[in-house]
């Protein structure tokens, strides 16, 4: 099943009438019709009702109904995905907001943030330095986007990464 085809089904579904659908598409109507008649021996089904040569309306049958709505789905994916990959090539810049004790754990979070520092020269650390109540009160205010704790946080307000080092 090819997306092209998709997309023609698609559009004979919106307009309800091959021939309306081959003209949006800048198609012969027979192309079209040969296309959708492929598409429903690839799949052995029936996905639409042609209307008689007075009406010419098209209906879909209950397996098209079912291809219209994944039809929909599955070009939306696409669309998704192209996005995504174009974007792939933006520059990544912002501001990440830390707050933490003074801990040597620090330190992993040093290698960690002048490594992404030389792939990404745009983003920008903030670190402010205060107890687990300090750091969590920022984190509830929303004022940092992490923060590194002593002790056990509370893992159903927060989402907690266990770091590899332990504290002394």
């Amino acid at each position: 099943m090819e997306i092209r085809v998709l997309q023609y089904f698609l559009a004979i579904a919106r307009e309800q009438s091959i021939i309306r659908a081959a003209e949006s598409l800048h198609l012969s109507q027979p192309t079209l019709s040969t296309q959708i008649k492929n598409m429903e021996e690839e799949l052995g089904k029936q996905l639409l009702i042609r209307g008689t040569k007075g009406s010419r309306k098209v209906t879909l049958t209950e397996e098209g109904m079912i291809l219209r709505k994944r039809a929909e789905e599955i070009l939306d994916l696409v669309k998704k995905t192209e996005n995504e990959i174009a974007c792939s090539d933006d520059v990544v810049i912002g501001d990440v907001y830390i707050g933490a004790g003074e801990t040597d754990s620090m330190r992993l979070l040093a290698r960690a943030a002048g490594s992404l520092k030389k792939l990404y020269p745009g983003i920008h650390y903030h670190i402010s330095s205060g107890n687990s109540v300090f750091v969590k009160e920022q984190l509830d205010k929303g004022l940092i986007d992490f923060g590194i704790i002593f002790g056990t946080p509370d893992t159903k307000k927060y989402e907690v990464l266990k770091l590899p080092s332990k504290d002394i």
